[in-house]
C-alpha cells in the first residue's frame, strides 16, 4: 500500500509533511505504513484516496498476482 501512496504523492509533488496537514493523517502514521509497522484502516485509505482523486480501489492488493492494482 505505501508504495502506491508514495507513487501518488510523488505525482503530485508533495511531501509526507503536506500530506500529513493536508488530510490531518499524522506523519507518524504515514512513517508506520512506511515500515510496515502497521497497515492502514479502511478511513484512512478513503481520506488518501479522495484527496488525491482516486478510487478507493487504488490501494488495493491484486490477490491474484500477489501485489497491487495498477
Amino acid at each position: 500500500m505505501y508504495q502506491k501512496y508514495a507513487e501518488l504523492r510523488n505525482r503530485a509533488g508533495k511531501t509526507d509533511y503536506a500530506v500529513a496537514k493536508e488530510t490531518g493523517l499524522s506523519t507518524s502514521t504515514l512513517t508506520n505504513w512506511k515500515y510496515g509497522r502497521y497497515s492502514p484502516k479502511f478511513d484512512k485509505l478513503l481520506i488518501l484516496a479522495k484527496y488525491f482523486d482516486v478510487p478507493v480501489e487504488f490501494f488495493a492488493e491484486d490477490p491474484e498476482e500477489g501485489g497491487y492494482i495498477k
